[in-house]
C-alpha cells in the first residue's frame, strides 16, 4: 500500500498564497519542471521547498574549489621556460612535470622530470633551459623547437588533482602551441563506421585523415567528433588526427560482419571511483591505478571493446565543473588506450549531480539538477562521453508526463542505448535516471529512486529485445546496468531490492507511479528472462565485489510479506556483478538468494567474456596481479 502525505490546514493556505503572489513566483516558475513539486522560486530566484511538518527548506549553493577550467590552464612562455598560473593565490603544493615520448611509441605517457615545480599562491615556473635541456632532452626538443610536456599537480595534501597535457614551442624563448589535452577516443566501431572524438585547448576545426580519405569537423569547437564511414568489415586501419599544426597517428579496427561467428572477446567492469591507499589511487575522484591496469590489459588480451556500467567517479557533485574535473581524470587514465579500444560507458549514482536544500537544523534534500539540458547528470555524462545515439528520448510521453507540450523530463541520450557486434547483442540501461539522493523525500519532491527502471525505458527494452531475439545473426544478447536485480554485497538497501519494500517507487508532479522497485524488477526480468531465449547475463556494478549468481527457477526473491504475484523464472541466465575496478570494498551478505551466488570476492577484477559461435566462457582476471579468479563455461 502506498503511503499518504498530508500538509497541515495553515500551511496549505500559505502555500497557496505563495503560489498565486506573482511577486514571489513570477514567470520564473515556467523553468521549474513541472514533473517536480513543491518547487516555487522566491524574489531572489532562489528555490525554496516547503516540508510538509512545516520547515523551510532552501536551495543551498556551492561554489566548486575544484574545476577543470581551474586546472586545465594554457601556460605562459617565457625566455626560460612555461608559467602555470591556475588563477587561485590560496592553491599551493608541487607540479610534476616531463616529456610526452616520441610519437613512434604505441602507448605515450609523460616521463616526469626528477624535481617538481613548486606552486606558490597559484603559480608554478618551469625551468625548461636549466632542467630539460642536455642530457635530459630525449624528445630532442632542442633541435626542433617543439615538444609534449605532461604535467600533474599535488595538492599540499598528497591528493593528486589533475593530470594535464600541453605543447610548447620553441628553444628560448618558449610559447605554448593548440595542444591535445584529451584524447584521441576511438567510439562506435561498426562493420565500416567509426566516430573518433579529441579535444583541444582552444577552438579548432578539427581533421582525420584514414584509408586516403580526409574528414572534416563541422565546425571550430574544443571538442570534435567525427564520424567516418566507408571502411571494410573485420579490417585494420592507421587514423591520423590534425589539430594546429600538430599530428598524430593511431589504428583502429572495424567490426566483423553481422553474424559472421568468428571468435571475439569483450571485457566488462564497473565502480572506479577513488579507492584508499593514496596516490594514483586517487587521482581526484578516480582509482587512476586499477582503471590504467583495466584499459592495458584489455589491450594486451586483445578485447575487442570495453563495457563499464558506472560510478567511474566519486561524483555525488553540485556543480557540472568539478564532474568534468573528475570525467576528466578519469579519461585521462584510460586514454593511452582507448585510441584504439572502444569503451561504451554507462551511467552509475555517483554519477549524479545533484540540487541540495537545506532547513535550519541542517536536514538535506537533493533532486536532479536542472535545468535539465545543461546541469544534469545526464547531459554532462552525455557532453563527456560518446555513446551510440539510439535509445529512447526521455520520460517524456509516459502515462505520467504532466504536461504532453513541454519538454519535462532529462534526456536518455548516450546513456542508454545498444549496439551489435558479430552474433552477439548488447544494451546499456540507466537506471539511475532523473536520481534523487534522499529517498525518503521523494514523495514530496518527486524523482526517481535508485535502481528503478522508468516506464519509456522499459518499453524501449522490450522493443529493443524483440528486434535482438529475431534477428538471425544475433546469438546471444548482454545487458549491462549499474544496479543489480540481486544485490549479494553492500546494496541490500536499495538497488532493485530496498529490504524487500515495494512501496519505493518514483513521484512526478507529485504523483506516485502504480508498480514499486520489486514489481517493476519482475517486469524487467520478465523481458530479460521469459520473453526470450538469447539473453546470456546482466553485467551489473554499484556492489564493489565481484560475484557469480544464477537466476533459476525455484529461487527466494521476495520478502516474507510480498502480496504481489511473484514472476516465475522459465529458464537460468546468470548475474554478473563487477564493481571491482577500483572503489573500497564491500563484503558479501546474507540474502534470500544467497544459495543462488556460486562465486564472490572482494578483489579487484575485469571480467572477460570470450564468444566463438554458440560458446560463451567467462575468465575474470585480477588487473592488478594478473591472478585469474575464476573461468567458467556460460553457455
Amino acid at each position: 500500500m502506498i503511503k499518504k502525505y498530508y500538509f497541515p490546514a495553515c500551511f496549505t493556505i500559505l502555500f497557496l498564497l505563495l503560489l498565486f503572489d506573482k511577486n514571489i513566483t513570477g514567470q520564473n516558475t515556467d523553468h521549474i519542471p513541472g514533473i517536480h513539486s513543491n518547487l516555487h522560486f522566491d524574489q531572489k530566484k532562489d528555490i525554496y521547498y516547503f516540508e510538509f511538518k512545516q520547515m523551510l527548506f532552501r536551495e543551498k549553493k556551492f561554489n566548486a574549489s575544484e574545476t577543470l577550467d581551474k586546472y586545465r590552464v594554457i601556460p605562459m612562455g617565457n625566455d626560460t621556460g612555461i608559467i602555470f598560473d591556475f588563477k587561485d593565490k590560496s592553491l599551493s603544493g608541487k607540479l610534476y612535470y616531463g616529456f610526452i615520448g616520441s610519437k613512434l611509441q604505441k602507448y605515450r605517457e609523460p616521463v616526469y622530470y626528477k624535481d617538481p615545480a613548486k606552486i606558490v599562491q597559484g603559480i608554478a615556473v618551469i625551468d625548461i633551459n636549466h632542467n630539460l635541456g642536455g642530457e635530459y632532452d630525449f624528445v630532442d626538443w632542442q633541435t626542433t623547437g617543439s615538444f609534449s610536456l605532461g604535467y600533474r599537480i599535488v595538492n599540499n595534501a598528497g591528493t593528486i588533482i589533475y593530470d594535464g597535457k600541453t605543447e610548447v614551442l620553441g628553444k628560448g624563448p618558449f610559447s605554448q602551441d593548440i595542444s591535445l589535452v584529451e584524447g584521441p577516443f576511438l567510439n562506435n566501431v561498426t562493420e565500416s563506421s567509426a566516430v573518433i572524438s579529441f579535444s583541444t585547448d582552444r577552438k579548432i576545426t578539427g581533421k582525420i585523415m584514414i584509408n586516403n580519405r580526409s574528414f572534416t569537423g563541422k565546425s571550430e569547437t574544443k571538442t570534435t567528433e567525427i564520424h567516418i564511414d566507408g571502411l571494410k568489415p573485420d579490417s585494420e586501419y592507421n587514423y591520423t588526427i590534425y589539430y594546429g599544426n600538430k599530428h598524430e597517428s593511431y589504428t583502429l579496427k572495424t567490426n566483423p560482419q553481422l553474424g559472421s561467428r568468428k571468435h571475439f572477446s569483450f571485457c566488462f567492469a564497473s565502480d572506479s571511483r577513488y579507492g584508499a591507499g593514496g596516490g594514483e589511487r586517487n587521482i581526484y575522484g578516480t582509482n587512476a591505478y586499477i582503471v590504467k591496469k583495466i584499459a592495458a590489459f584489455a589491450v594486451y588480451k586483445k578485447a575487442s571493446f570495453l563495457i563499464f556500467s558506472g560510478d567511474m567517479i566519486d561524483g555525488y557533485n553540485f556543480n557540472r565543473s568539478e564532474t568534468e574535473l573528475q570525467f576528466s581524470n578519469w579519461k585521462r587514465a584510460v586514454e593511452p588506450f582507448a585510441n584504439s579500444l572502444p569503451i561504451y560507458t554507462g551511467m552509475g549514482n555517483h554519477e549524479i549531480i545533484s540540487t541540495q536544500f537545506k532547513d535550519s537544523t541542517g536536514k538535506k534534500i537533493e533532486i536532479d539538477k536542472f535545468p535539465y539540458d545543461k546541469e544534469s547528470a545526464e547531459s554532462v555524462f552525455r557532453d563527456n562521453f560518446v555513446n551510440p545515439e539510439n535509445g529512447p528520448y526521455s520520460e517524456d510521453s509516459s502515462a505520467y508526463d504532466p504536461d504532453a507540450k513541454s519538454i519535462d523530463f532529462p534526456s536518455y541520450k548516450e546513456s542508454v542505448y545498444s549496439f551489435t557486434y558479430d552474433n552477439a547483442g548488447f544494451v546499456m540501461l540507466n537506471g539511475d535516471y532523473w536520481y534523487s539522493n534522499t529517498t525518503s523525500t521523494i514523495p514530496f519532491t518527486g524523482g526517481n529512486p535508485h535502481g528503478y527502471i522508468m516506464d519509456n525505458q522499459l518499453k524501449w527494452l522490450k522493443q529493443i529485445i524483440y528486434k535482438m531475439e529475431n534477428d538471425n545473426t544475433i546469438d546471444h544478447i548482454f545487458i549491462s546496468i549499474h544496479t543489480p536485480p540481486f544485490p549479494n554485497g553492500g546494496h541490500s538497501a536499495d538497488d532493485m531490492w530496498y529490504k524487500g519494500n515495494n512501496e519505493i517507487r518514483p513521484y512526478i508532479g507529485g504523483q506516485p507511479v502504480k508498480k514499486g522497485i520489486i514489481e517493476r524488477r519482475d517486469e524487467f526480468l520478465n523481458i530479460i528472462i521469459n520473453e526470450n531465449k538469447k539473453v546470456v547475463a546482466l553485467l551489473c556494478g554499484d556492489e564493489h565485489n565481484y560475484s557469480r549468481m544464477i537466476i533459476r527457477k525455484n529461487g527466494n526473491y521476495y520478502p516474507d510479506n510480498f502480496t504481489y504475484k511473484p514472476i516465475q523464472i522459465s529458464r537460468n541466465i546468470w548475474q554478473i556483478t563487477n564493481g571491482a575496478a577500483g572503489a573500497p570494498y564491500y563484503a558479501k551478505e546474507k540474502m534470500p538468494w544467497s544459495d543462488c551466488v556460486e562465486f564472490f570476492t572482494t578483489q579487484y577484477a575485469l571480467v572477460f567474456i570470450h564468444i566463438s559461435g554458440k560458446d560463451v566462457k567467462l575468465e575474470a582476471v585480477n588487473p592488478d596481479t594478473l591472478e585469474k579468479i575464476e573461468e567458467i563455461q556460460l553457455r
